[in-house]
């Protein structure tokens, strides 16, 4: 077994034992914490707890790794590997009582965002959903439920148009440029889904339930495991320029798919 597939294992063990704990405190019942960048956006005291069970379980298991969480931020290390961990990916599902959330790991090297490392290994676990999503650099993407492990591709053909996914940022002002990136891809789409949690759409487009996913202003956490099931998938992930808010839009899919959607995006329209 290689190092990144012992990372994906390690990474793989973790996820779900913090799922389990995220379902727990989902039973007990939600309490919001506090809100980050907007009132909407917020954080439960589960993220918080979550986040540290899997900190610590890999402060034990690779002292000398990095870390870089949602919650709990920077921790540099001597290694060379660095952690990037969403807890809750989903908070806003999570505390709603939806089943769509998920526990993302990641470890990366060389860098704190998609442009700059190299993903080693990656983890999406859906709790509610009872399904893990597992890649490793190299070994390509499964999903394991039920006690079975199946391999993954993403879509690869469209005879009835897309089916894409999208989000949109917790910031009232975006909310305009948002829909009318939708406007932009909905020439070449079949439908749009809108599931609210990065890691998931990013695991359903390496499973091929998503054909492709585009969002503006996502953070490392958000993409870091997701976007190495897609890529091990046989997918590519491509991030295009900042807004004037400041926020890259990173696309998911088929490759040749996801140009299309770029190039929507970026004003092209050639394909109406």
């Amino acid at each position: 077994m290689t190092r990144d597939e012992d990372l994906r294992d390690l990474a793989r063990d973790i996820a779900l034992e913090a799922g389990a704990l995220a379902e727990r405190r989902r039973a007990e019942g939600v309490r919001v914490a506090a809100s980050k960048s907007t009132l909407a956006d917020i954080v439960t005291e589960a993220d918080r707890e979550v986040e540290a069970l899997i900190r610590g379980r890999l402060a034990t298991e690779r002292p000398d790794d990095g870390f870089l969480g949602e919650e709990s931020g920077t921790a540099e290390g001597c290694s060379g590997v660095t952690w990037v961990v969403d807890p809750i990916d989903g908070t806003v599902n999570y505390a709603s009582g939806m089943p769509s959330y998920g526990v993302s790991i990641a470890a990366v090297e060389g860098g704190e965002t998609l442009a700059t490392w190299t993903a080693l290994a990656g983890v999406v676990h859906h709790p509610a959903l009872g399904e893990t999503y597992a890649a490793a650099r190299g070994s390509g993407s499964v999903c394991e439920a039920g006690g079975h492990t199946q391999r993954i591709r993403v879509a690869t053909e469209f005879p009835a148009g897309a089916l894409v996914a999208t989000g949109f940022g917790y910031d009232p002002r975006t909310h305009a440029g948002d829909i009318d990136t939708v406007r932009s891809v909905m020439p070449i789409a079949r439908d749009v889904r809108r599931i609210g949690a990065a890691s998931i759409d990013l695991s359903y487009v390496a499973a091929g339930r998503i054909d492709a996913y585009f969002e503006r202003g996502l953070q490392p956490w958000d993409v870091a495991a997701g976007a190495l099931l897609v890529v091990e998938a046989g997918g590519a992930i491509r991030e295009l320029p900042a807004d004037r808010f400041g926020r890259r839009m990173t696309v998911a899919g088929e490759a040749g798919l996801v140009e299309r959607i770029a190039d929507r995006i970026s004003g092209v329209t050639s394909d109406e």
